[in-house]
C-alpha cells in the first residue's frame, strides 16, 4: 500500500517527459540552419566522413571510387519509412549496385550523443545490415547544402557514377515510376 498523501508514480509520463525534453533540446541545439532543396545532378558528391553501424570509419564517395553508388539520405527519422519502400522496391526489382543508408544527423548535441544514437539503431536493424547504414555527424551540414534538407521528410535519392558525380536525384518520395527511371539511370551507367 503506497504512503498516504504520496501520488503514485507513473514511470511511463517520466520518461515521455524526459523524452519530450530531450527531443525539444535536441531539436533546439541540434539543428543546423534549413538548407533550400536542390538538385544536384551532373554536380560532384561532397567528400565526407562517417561511420558504419559496425564501427567502421566510411569515406564517402572515395570507399566506392571505380564503381556507382546509390546513396539513401535522411535528414529525419521519420524517413526511414520512405528509405525503406526504396530498399523493397530495389530488392524485388532485382537492382543490382552498392547501396548506402546515410542518415545525416547535424549538430553539436547529437555528435556529441552519436554512439547513443548509433546504438538505437542498431537495435532496430539486423546486424548484417549494419554495414550498410553510414551515419554522419560532422559532415551533415555539407550533405544539407548539397540536397537542400528543407522538408527532410523524404529520403534523398542520389545515384553516384564512377567518378562520384550524381548521375540521378530524387528527393519526392518513394514511387514506381521514379523507381523505373532510377533503373533506366542505373543500366546507363554501365554501358
Amino acid at each position: 500500500m503506497a504512503p498516504k498523501n504520496v501520488a503514485p508514480t507513473r514511470p511511463g509520463l517520466r520518461r515521455w517527459s524526459f523524452s519530450a525534453l530531450a527531443a525539444a533540446v535536441l531539436g533546439m541545439i541540434g539543428c543546423s540552419s534549413t538548407q533550400p532543396r536542390r538538385d544536384p545532378t551532373g554536380e560532384v558528391f561532397p567528400s565526407i566522413t562517417g561511420e558504419s553501424l559496425d564501427g567502421q570509419k566510411v569515406k564517402l564517395p572515395e570507399a566506392f571510387a571505380g564503381r556507382p553508388l546509390l546513396l539513401l539520405v535522411g535528414y529525419e527519422q521519420e524517413s526511414q519509412f520512405d528509405i525503406d519502400r526504396w530498399l523493397l522496391g530495389l530488392q524485388q526489382a532485382g537492382v543490382k549496385i552498392d547501396v548506402r543508408e546515410v542518415p545525416t544527423i547535424p549538430g553539436l548535441l547529437p555528435g556529441l550523443l552519436a554512439s547513443r544514437i548509433d546504438e538505437g539503431m542498431r537495435s532496430g536493424i539486423p546486424r548484417e545490415d549494419w554495414a550498410a547504414v553510414v551515419t554522419v555527424y560532422a559532415d551533415a551540414g555539407a550533405i544539407a547544402r548539397f540536397t537542400g534538407n528543407d522538408n527532410g521528410l523524404p529520403g534523398r535519392v542520389l545515384l553516384l557514377d564512377a567518378m562520384g558525380k550524381v548521375a540521378f536525384f530524387h528527393d519526392r518520395g518513394y514511387s514506381v515510376g521514379t523507381l523505373q527511371k532510377l533503373q533506366q539511370a542505373i543500366a546507363a551507367l554501365g554501358k
